[in-house]
């Protein structure tokens, strides 16, 4: 595992350096071995990236580099350039949340500053043979802000109202709550419409691909 970075620059120069090689490149350095494909081992890609670009926060609810305030987000690309499918924030608060702030959400704490790396996802190119894509560093403008409060804001009032069964993944323009567990057993306490605890699903914040390909658009376009 390599040490921390210490400033952003140094983080944006490691991301750089990676920028071109293939998984199976990465993986040798890091002697880790590939995976067959990644239905099994979904976090597979960034537990690559995290180890070279020395990410320490693992899978605490704070951004991957912490000293830093930056979080670290893969990307799949197909080969239009265009995200493959939505990205996954955090997951979502389901009780306890009368008096949650946008402000001082964990969504707003993880898209603050994002290191944004594309990688190759289309399925027919096998994995070992993807390549990382040239990295990012963003922080959401004042209108793509307002976009995200107003999305959190919306869910949020359906999660304190009980209706957090009524939301599907057609709610909110840019930010999309979903189920998000690795079987159906898994399941969490909610309100219910009566007020009452209910049994449901885990469910996770995802951005939608239509922001995060205008985002790419705007950076590389520069």
């Amino acid at each position: 595992m390599k040490n921390e970075p210490q400033s952003e620059q140094e983080l944006l120069t490691r991301a750089r350096e990676i920028a071109g090689m293939t998984f199976q490149e990465l993986a040798q350095e890091a002697n880790i071995s590939v995976p067959p494909d990644l239905r099994r081992d979904k976090g597979w890609v960034g537990q690559l990236l995290e180890w070279h670009l020395g990410a320490t926060a693992g899978s605490k609810p704070t951004q991957d580099f912490e000293q830093l305030g930056i979080e670290l987000k893969t990307i799949p690309i197909g080969y239009n350039g265009k995200p493959l499918e939505t990205t996954f924030v955090c997951v979502a608060p389901l009780i306890g949340v009368a008096g949650l702030t946008w402000e001082t959400s964990h969504v707003r704490n993880k898209l603050s500053r994002v290191l944004w790396i594309p990688v190759e996802g289309e399925r027919e190119i096998p994995l070992a043979q993807r390549h990382v894509g040239s990295p990012l560093i963003w922080s959401p403008t004042k209108d793509e802000e307002k976009q995200l409060k107003t999305d959190w804001e919306e869910l949020m009032e359906m999660i304190v109202v009980g209706q957090v069964e009524q939301i599907t993944a057609r709610h909110g323009e840019v930010l999309q709550l979903r189920p998000k567990a690795a079987n159906s057993r898994a399941l969490t306490e909610a309100y219910g419409a009566s007020g009452r605890l209910i049994k449901t699903l885990p469910r996770g914040f995802y951005l939608r691909t239509q922001f995060t390909a205008k985002l790419l658009e705007d950076h590389f376009a520069q």
